[in-house]
């Protein structure tokens, strides 16, 4: 894994999956997806759509486990006090060789800089909520993640992977 590259391509990503508007139905929608992936997979996660202070959707599907749902939760305050991925900011520290508590005072039982939530931005708005999926493996719950925003907003998924050649 190249760390860079992986970052540019999070923030090529951050920059297209943008909503034009984000509702409650639109987070329903994200969710359901999200939840129809994961079982077609067998995937054991919980899944997590919010505005920032209001969560939207929540599903933990079978051997799902409390902590998944809290490290749902954990990525997400990460995603709303930095506005970026969770995965951008945990890879930006490891390049740096510092961690959360290290460089920002943000205590690890709050906050999670671990691959699986990503922004939720709105076109001429910014950043409104996020979506985290935890339970596997952390760049797959990214990958996961940004699988499904691209479902949902008629985007390529293959052009936008992290495994994109």
């Amino acid at each position: 894994m190249d760390i860079t590259r992986d970052l540019q391509v999070i923030a090529h990503q951050e920059n297209t999956l943008v909503f034009p508007q984000f509702h409650a139905a639109d987070a329903w929608q994200l969710g359901a997806q999200l939840r129809e992936m994961a079982l077609a997979r067998d995937a054991a996660v919980a899944i997590d759509v919010r505005t920032f202070g209001h969560r939207l959707f929540f599903a933990a599907l079978d051997g799902a486990t409390p902590d998944n749902a809290r490290w749902a939760e954990r990525k997400a305050r990460t995603v709303e006090h930095f506005r970026r991925s969770s995965y951008a900011i945990g890879l930006t520290l490891q390049q740096a060789g510092t961690t959360l508590a290290q460089k920002f005072s943000l205590d690890p039982a709050h906050y999670a800089a671990h691959g699986g939530a990503f922004p939720i931005r709105v076109a001429s708005v910014g950043v409104v909520g996020s979506v985290a999926v935890s339970g596997l493996p952390q760049r797959n719950d990214h990958q996961m993640v940004v699988e499904a925003l691209c479902a949902v907003l008629g985007q390529s998924f293959a052009a936008l992977s992290l495994d994109h050649v």
